[in-house]
């Protein structure tokens, strides 16, 4: 929540505005409390747009519709009127999440808790279908749960069923992948339209994922009119329910009433936002509101300024509160309980290529933030990369400048980071509880508290995979949020930190710190093929499309079935976990590696291009990948420089050594222009040219 602004009301009819929730193109949403303290949520049109006729027709007629439908499955409209040429909606508040957070956050619902949604669903178009009015914008944003039930929300352009949907100008178009067939094609509606926003709403609220999907707008409108929707994920038993609900045709649709007659359930059936994670979250935001307009009534009674107010306002914990104009807003105690806002970081600017010989500055540090020791491979997403941190638990700092944005020390360093897509981080607390976190801005999206994570391993788009603490493989269901299955055991010797895998193309390849690496199937756990003795460590695999990627005493490519294609004898032999193979990282079309004293290139038919490095006069390969960024390759080295040298790919030699002499141990990584290198609890952020 923001202050109030210069020219925002301090009230209007009963009502005292407390901050602003949300401002869009029409006009601010405001938190409000009445004469007894009762929360309200307040949309204002801007009085810019007050004079604009289809507007101000379009305002009034949201708190009309939203006022004709009777039934408990919608927010009330508290008031509505003019004021100083300003027209406002008054609504009360709904305290809970929106089914689209719920599912985000906690993962599909399960069978029973669909089928009361669906139920609840219905009847709630029954009633608004019942008033002469369709809705228009069914989708999982606009449905909140509460204690009392699902709630749709979100009026500001149901009309009654003889009004057109796309043809008129200034008209909202529907939401795609949920708007009906005859919307997307802007011809006339009837109720069924609804019903068809219901089914793909189901879909969702079963899957996490949605019905229809596309790489654009215009390719989901398209498969909304021409194809048939996904539904390959639904039970047998609720796609024979929800199939019909998106028929093509709109009289092949059901009816609300007989929805929610096959979707019934006995009435001791528990769904999913009265127990369980959904129903504590709403538990907590309704405590919280109580709690908070409870002290805003106390400062209305003695009447402090507006700043001293706002101040006395913000206690307590967040909470999200959806308002009739069906819009959520965290409310957060900016002292305790705010987060950094997330955000993306710049690339760093690439030195000149006549300075190729010069050491470089450092963009920042180093800076005292890592814990000490040999240390998982830090995680950069979007601006902030993540590590140990120095006191326990793990930190992020931010790319650009190494000011730390976060620290949570109840999470487990051991268990490693993982990133899971472009945003998100997986980590694990030390109970072994599964949790994702938005990297930039560390709040929580969702988790699985019984996954009994020791060490993360890797992850695809359908699940992250994982060593129990028992000793186990195990895999969890990104879009499920639950267990997809349990595999063989792992052996990890007293004091490693486990092994090291990679995943993609269904399967996921473990390299143990007995040197053997195994291939699992991931979808359903079960071991495929095992190379026995390809090295005398864990090392990192590389999967690229159809080829798995190994170092070790051979340098080898194999298929994902363990067919191998081409191996290359290693030049330093392994002794213990020195020499032989480093793991390879890509390189455009092919792939590098480090053997002793040398680095590589191959391509991907095993074909060496050249000698790239011959001056490292390490014996040692590192256990780590070397990193490339810009026109450089990072590498570790062994005896006798020590250090992290940087080479330089177009001219093939190593230009300079970042802390010549020093043993580490060394953990680094690189994005954006950057590279992040961390030894003895020291971070730094290194140019690239």
């Amino acid at each position: 929540m923001n202050p109030l602004d210069v020219g925002d009301p301090l009230r209007l009819g009963p009502y005292r505005l407390i901050g602003v929730l949300g401002e869009g193109g029409m006009g601010k949403v405001y938190l409000a409390v009445d004469q007894g303290g009762r929360p309200a949520a307040l949309k204002v049109l801007r009085p810019d747009l007050a004079h604009d006729q289809h507007l101000g027709r379009r305002f009034v007629r949201e708190a009309q519709t939203a006022q004709a439908v009777t039934g408990k499955g919608v927010a009330r409209v508290l008031g509505a009127q003019m004021e100083g040429g300003r027209p406002w909606i008054a609504t009360e508040f709904l305290a809970g999440p929106t089914l689209e957070e719920a599912v985000s956050a906690h993962g599909a619902l399960d069978e029973q808790s669909v089928r009361v949604l669906a139920s609840s669903l219905a009847r709630t178009l029954g009633d608004i279908h019942a008033a002469g009015l369709i809705h228009r914008d069914i989708k999982p944003a606009n449905i909140v749960l509460t204690s009392d039930g699902p709630r749709v929300v979100d009026f500001g352009i149901a009309r009654p069923e003889h009004g057109l949907t796309l043809t008129t100008t200034g008209q909202i178009p529907v939401t795609p992948g949920y708007g009906a067939p005859e919307q997307v094609l802007g011809r006339r509606v009837t109720g069924a339209a609804d019903v068809f926003s219901l089914g793909a709403v189901l879909v969702y609220a079963a899957t996490g994922r949605r019905a229809y999907t596309g790489p654009h707008v215009a390719a989901v409108q398209y498969a909304v009119v021409h194809e048939q929707p996904d539904l390959a994920s639904l039970s047998p038993q609720l796609r024979g329910l929800v199939e019909p609900c998106l028929a093509k045709d709109a009289v092949l649709r059901p009816t609300p009433e007989q929805i929610a007659r096959v979707f019934s359930v006995s009435r001791n059936t528990r769904p999913l936002w009265r127990h369980g994670p959904v129903s504590q979250e709403i538990k907590l935001r309704e405590t919280t509101v109580r709690r908070q307009t409870t002290a805003a009534r106390t400062a209305v009674r003695s009447a402090p300024n507006r700043r001293r107010f706002l101040a006395t306002w913000g206690v307590g914990g967040g909470v999200v509160l959806a308002a009739g104009g069906g819009s959520t807003w965290w409310l957060w105690d900016r002292a305790a309980n705010a987060l950094p806002p997330a955000g993306d970081a710049p690339d760093a600017p690439l030195l000149k290529a006549e300075n190729e010989g010069i050491r470089p500055k450092p963009l920042w540090g180093p800076i005292e933030a890592a814990a000490r020791g040999p240390l998982p491979t830090p995680v950069v997403l979007r601006d902030v990369v993540i590590f140990a941190a120095r006191d326990g638990g793990l930190t992020a700092l931010a790319v650009t400048d190494g000011k730390r944005k976060w620290t949570l020390p109840h999470l487990s360093a051991r268990a490693r980071q993982l990133a899971v897509d472009e945003d998100h981080v997986a980590v694990a607390d030390d109970s072994g509880r599964l949790v994702v976190l938005e990297a930039s801005t560390s709040a929580e999206r969702w988790s699985v508290a019984d996954a009994d994570v020791a060490v993360l391993l890797a992850s695809d788009s359908g699940a992250i995979y994982f060593i129990t603490r028992k000793g186990t493989l195990r895999a969890v269901d990104i879009t499920g949020r639950k267990v997809r299955w349990t595999g063989p055991s792992v052996k990890t010797p007293e004091g490693d930190t486990g092994p090291l895998a990679a995943a993609g193309g269904n399967r996921l390849v473990v390299s143990l710190a007995s040197g053997n690496v195994s291939a699992v199937d991931t979808t359903t756990g079960r071991e495929l093929w095992e190379i026995r003795g390809q090295g005398t460590t864990a090392l990192q695999p590389l999967i690229d499309d159809d080829t798995i990627y190994l170092g070790g005493r051979t340098l080898t490519a194999v298929t994902l079935d363990g067919r191998r294609l081409w191996a290359v004898d290693a030049h330093w032999p392994p002794s213990g976990t020195q020499g032989g193979w480093g793991p390879p990282v890509l390189d455009g079309e092919g792939i590098i590696a480090v053997d002793g004293a040398f680095a590589y290139r191959y391509d991907k038919s095993g074909k060496s291009d050249s000698d790239l490095f011959a001056d490292l006069k390490g014996g040692r390969s590192p256990l780590t990948p070397p990193v490339i960024q810009g026109s450089c390759i990072w590498v570790i080295e062994g005896e006798p420089d020590h250090g992290v040298s940087g080479l330089s790919k177009p001219s093939s030699k190593r230009v300079w050594t970042y802390e010549r002499g020093n043993r580490g141990p060394w953990s680094m990584t690189g994005a954006g222009n950057r590279v992040f290198l961390i030894s003895q609890g020291q971070v730094v952020a290194m140019p690239v040219f």
